[in-house]
């Protein structure tokens, strides 16, 4: 056996060997659930000699499943390539390329994400005469809201006939999936939907999926929306070896169709379900857990559990308060600072952690001023930017012919002169001959029945095309995006000496490498397994280990861990936000606040800001209840006191109090330095308004301001490449000209 059951505690052993039927695991956070579910799984193929074709394991992130993966094939090697560990919507990609044919789909279909979605319902609006301001981000939320739960538009207007302009919704709904048929494309939510659909009406797609998946395992069970728990019922249902994992303290995704009840619905659904419990905690200090702890209690739709740890007590947790949020940022860099100057730390196991993205701005302006490299997750991913986002088009209409959001994207891209009209004239051709448009464009040479003027302008497009799809039949990935690059002649198109231009080539490049990355990594893997993976992608799948300070959203640092966690913007109306409506969406927010907590190893810093600019206007902030629920902050504390406590950090640094004694883009944004950034001890005197300046990533530049503040001398500097920025001159590494 080349894994040991040893390594697992009593309350992870115990599920590891109870094999046979359903079970469900609630796990605390760090309880080590995938030490628990790789063990289980080679437990089975070693030791109840399972066929690893035989094992499902579903999770909820690439980032999750591949680690999954390569645990597995570290201690099962020969075995581990068998099974299929995937998310929910691979698995479902791999289930419908197989069947779908049999429901009236081709099987290159396209997957259409949210870009996508807004389009098509925006051009429903349109046509249908009604009010796209109140409508689109209604109806986009309620097609989502309805898929989740597995209803028609019928359905769902029966379910809501009470919600303002329901009928408009349900009539968007229903010519929303229209144009997704005609365009032979999926949207996210109907890869579960249309699976399962496929599974309740095909007989064989089921028996197929049923004898395959004998053994079931579900990681973050309390993730899973009503759809997805029909799918595990449905796949379980012949064998009935469903292991579930999951912790309802931990559901964060209600807005999205989560129901953590389904951790309650399995006992019930499975016959002689068995239930474990893992309370031992091998991430975090006790301190960390204590604050979890003491904030969750306050849920009241949850399983009893309480967190512990051998890890000692550790340091305490520590609580900030700033006057504004630029006060804040200053705060958490310094700190930031100091700890890894100290040696103890790395920038990679360091993450700030917010509710809401838009926070972000003045942490990262203030990691750029001391050049501290970061990565923002959560926000704006590289396969979003227009240019990849063009060339990508371009790839799902080889895969795809049908698929006319894409090519109406690229039909002018670069510009051809076709307008709205020809476009308008092709679709309605295409509607007329029971074609898709791509088809009418590759033959308009000969099409005898479209005006000669349409003709001439769809000439060099169709011929472009043409030569596409013959390079598609007869190379690799890479060397087709190579060539599509090339004759698109974007070399030339952002050929310019502007930065954007400058940037967009380097996103190309970039684009070009990972192609090749996939294709050596993926030997046999042809054009719709890589389009499978990029419209599956997450920004978080970009974490590699380099030496960054994370800076993410609570949601899409769910799953992940840091030895140093600063949660900041902890105020009444941002965290929990001030959206909520009912106790069920307070609970959630109390979820999200203790799934942030769990993610620190070892230190824990809070902030909050006693006024902050948000959203056009400068307010008066509170802090969040949830910091005296978890005893960050004692009852007795008064916020408008004293900001300054004893602390390790800079002598020039906001400091942190401690917690009452018994309370418990793809790349860097900036450059990467070796170490932490130095205070500078040379003398400053000629950084004076004026004076010539160079920095390594912006180049040359000009002091148009300069200002003390904090104890620290900054400089406002012109550069060319990209205008004005505020650098400290303490740590940013600027140099004099001669």
């Amino acid at each position: 056996m080349s894994f040991l059951l040893s390594e697992l505690n009593e309350e992870q052993l115990k599920p590891v060997l109870d094999t046979e039927g359903a079970v469900l695991v609630t796990a605390g956070a760090g309880s080590g659930k995938t030490r628990l579910l790789t063990h289980r799984i080679a437990y089975l193929v070693t030791e109840k000699n399972v066929n690893p074709y035989n094992i499902l394991a579903i999770t909820f992130t690439n980032k999750a499943a591949s680690e999954m993966r390569e645990r597995l094939a570290a201690m099962i090697p020969n075995a581990a390539d068998g099974m299929l560990i995937s998310t929910f919507h691979s698995m479902c990609v791999r289930i419908l390329r197989r069947f779908i044919d049999r429901i009236g789909y081709d099987k290159n279909f396209s997957i259409y994400g949210e870009d996508e979605k807004e389009r098509i319902v925006k051009n429903i609006i349109k046509a249908k005469e009604l009010d796209a301001e109140e409508l689109v981000k209604k109806a986009i939320w309620s097609i989502s809201d309805a898929k989740n739960d597995g209803l028609t538009p019928e359905e769902y207007k029966k379910h809501n006939e009470y919600y303002d302009n329901i009928d408009e919704i349900c009539i968007i709904y229903a010519e929303y999936q229209k144009e997704l048929k005609r365009n032979n494309a999926l949207d996210y939510d109907d890869l579960l939907l249309v699976t399962h659909k496929l599974l309740t009406e095909d007989s064989d797609a089921l028996q197929y999926c049923q004898n395959r998946f004998k053994y079931i395992h579900v990681d973050e069970f309390q993730d899973t929306n009503t759809v997805q728990y029909d799918l595990v019922r449905l796949i379980g249902a012949k064998y009935g070896n469903v292991f579930a994992v999951g912790d309802e303290d931990q559901c964060i995704y209600g807005w999205r169709g989560a129901d953590f009840r389904n951790i309650f619905n399995f006992t019930h659904d499975f016959e002689g379900c068995r239930v474990y419990k893992l309370e031992r905690n091998y991430r975090s200090t006790q301190n960390i857990l204590n604050a979890a702890n003491r904030v969750i209690k306050h849920n009241t739709a949850r399983l009893e559990k309480t967190l512990w740890t051998d890890n000692g007590q550790g340091d305490p947790i520590e609580f900030y308060r700033a006057n504004s949020e630029q006060e804040e940022a200053h705060a958490v860099v310094n700190s930031i600072v100091g700890l890894v100057r100290n040696g103890k730390y790395k920038f990679s196991d360091i993450a700030i952690l917010m509710r809401l993205n838009a926070l972000s701005r003045s942490f990262e302006e203030k990691l750029l001023q001391y050049g501290i490299p970061h990565k923002i997750f959560g926000g704006f991913k590289f396969f979003e930017r227009k240019e990849i986002k063009d060339l990508l088009a371009y790839l799902k209409v080889l895969g795809n012919p049908a698929d006319s959001e894409a090519l109406v994207r690229i039909i002018n891209f670069p510009k051809r002169g076709i307008g709205d009209g020809t476009i308008a004239q092709l679709r309605n051709y295409a509607a007329v001959t029971g074609k898709n448009v791509t088809d009418v464009i590759l033959g308009i040479k000969t099409n005898p029945d479209l005006p000669l003027s349409v003709v001439k302008k769809i000439a060099g497009f169709s011929e472009l095309l043409e030569m596409l799809y013959e390079v598609k039949k007869n190379c690799g990935i890479y060397e087709l995006v190579d060539r599509l690059v090339s004759a698109l002649g974007l070399h030339v198109l952002y050929g310019g000496d502007d930065e954007e231009s400058r940037n967009r080539l380097m996103h190309i490049e970039e684009f070009l490498a990972s192609v090749k990355q996939f294709e050596e990594a993926n030997e046999g893997a042809d054009l719709s397994d890589y389009l499978q993976m990029i419209s599956l992608y997450s920004d978080t799948d970009e974490m590699d280990g380099s030496d960054y300070v994370s800076i993410a959203t609570v949601h899409s640092a769910k799953g992940l861990e840091f030895k140093v966690v600063y949660i900041v913007g902890l105020e009444e109306g941002i965290f929990p936000i001030i959206r909520m409506d009912s106790s069920e969406d307070e609970q959630e927010e109390r979820r999200l606040f203790y799934v942030a907590v769990t993610r620190a190893k070892e230190r824990l810093f809070t902030t909050y800001s006693a006024s902050r600019f948000l959203y056009g206007q400068r307010k008066q902030m509170f802090p969040t209840r949830f910091l005296k629920e978890a005893g960050i902050v004692p009852d007795t504390v008064s916020y408008s006191g004293s900001r300054r406590y004893g602390s390790a950090y800079s002598d020039s640094a906001p400091s942190y109090s401690h917690t009452a004694p018994n309370a418990s883009q793809a790349k860097p944004i900036v450059q990467r330095p070796a170490a932490a950034p130095a205070k500078q001890s040379a003398d400053l005197s000629g950084f004076t308004v004026g004076a010539e300046v160079m920095h390594p990533k912006f180049g040359k530049g000009v002091i148009v301001n300069v200002s003390d503040e904090h104890n620290s001398k900054y400089a406002q500097v012109s550069f060319d490449t990209v205008g004005n920025i505020t650098l400290a001159l303490d740590y940013a590494p600027l140099k004099l000209c001669n």
